[in-house]
């Protein structure tokens, strides 16, 4: 998914830039409070290493376009049961597979509906995860002992080329949740994933440093397991665009089906920071404050982002919010963006991380 990089936080952090396939050497960094190996510069030969330390049953935290995900071979029982430990996530939160091509979908999934292939075939690779009827490929320590199963291609250039190389090597999909702790900010950046795992994490596991995240939120889940989709979790594919290839008015929200289906990120808490996060109420000097740049900043807060448009919101939400723990800021106040683009998924995430008190 191609899109300019998103501005600096206005603490002048710049974040890092996309890292190239086609550099010649693999360069480990290895953190001084961490035993985690992170590779930043992502080559054939580090992602082929990184391939196989997935086949070998440890963890590869991986970017994507959406936020970075932590990645386990999705036919490996004991390797997936690492990554709920490590985020302390419920066992029957089912976990989303991720593949290189459409090709290989019915693999994991069956009776795919038409209306989810056109959906495949236009928005893969990318921000779409895909909720249908799982084959037996699928076990229950993926699926959270649905009969249904969550399928990804992701567009990022390091997470194709990471799972094109694991299947290369016998594997068939790699479950990845986003790498974080359970009901925590998604992370957008490899440090992100450093600061929040590094304790967690075995020393046999990688992180793979893939740049700043480009859309910066959560891929849209549609649930495609009935006569028409229906979208759970709300993301860079919006409900427009579904409509105008469809032709039909896709619904949203879980009321209308007939038994709930359980997915990623739909608990009415999630995504939340340490600081308190309210999207009413006055600031006062010392509070966080996040809006569109034309918003003027109330007097004596502190300006923690000042996104340009909706796109942006969505690209710099998470890193503001991580940058008011770090400088330990108690309350956050937002304003959020308003539209019927991603503005409908960065509004979901606020509502869910916001403070209910």
């Amino acid at each position: 998914m191609k899109g300019r990089r998103p501005r600096p936080l206005d603490d002048g952090d710049s974040g890092r830039s996309r890292v190239s396939l086609i550099i010649n050497t693999a360069k480990l960094i290895k953190w001084q409070t961490s035993c985690v190996s992170i590779i930043e510069n992502c080559t054939a030969s580090a992602i082929k290493d990184a391939a196989t330390s997935l086949r070998s049953g440890n963890l590869v935290a991986f970017p994507t376009e959406t936020v970075y995900g932590l990645g386990a071979d999705a036919q490996n029982k004991d390797a997936v049961s690492k990554i709920y430990q490590v985020k302390g996530r419920p066992i029957n939160h089912p976990l989303i597979v991720h593949i290189s091509s459409i090709e290989h979908l019915d693999k994991w999934a069956r009776d795919i509906p038409d209306y989810a292939k056109a959906l495949a075939r236009t928005f893969w690779p990318g921000p779409m995860t895909l909720i249908l009827p799982r084959t037996k490929l699928a076990k229950d320590f993926i699926t959270g002992e649905q009969d249904n199963v969550g399928i990804r291609v992701p567009s990022h250039t390091v997470a194709l080329a990471l799972l094109k190389e694991f299947e290369s090597q016998g594997g068939l999909g790699v479950a990845a949740p986003s790498a974080n702790r359970f009901g925590a900010l998604s992370p957008t950046t490899a440090k992100d994933v450093q600061e929040e795992l590094s304790e967690y994490l075995e020393p046999t596991d990688l992180i793979l440093d893939g740049g700043s995240s480009l859309v910066g939120v959560e891929s849209t889940i549609i649930n495609c397991t009935q006569n028409l989709p229906t979208i759970l979790r709300p993301g860079a594919i919006t409900p427009t665009m579904v409509d105008d290839l469809l032709g039909i008015s896709v619904v949203s929200g879980l009321q209308n089906l007939s038994n709930q289906i359980k997915a990623p990120g739909l608990l009415e808490s999630h995504y939340a920071p340490s600081a308190k996060v309210f999207l009413t109420g006055s600031p006062k000097p010392g509070d966080g404050f996040i809006a569109l740049a034309a918003i003027k900043t109330p007097k004596a807060t502190i300006r923690l982002a000042s996104p340009v448009s909706n796109n942006e919101y969505a690209q710099i939400l998470y890193q503001a919010l991580r940058l008011a723990d770090s400088k330990k800021i108690d309350r956050v106040f937002v304003i959020p963006p308003e539209g019927l683009d991603i503005a409908i998924a960065i509004n979901d995430r606020l509502r869910r991380c916001s403070h209910k008190g």
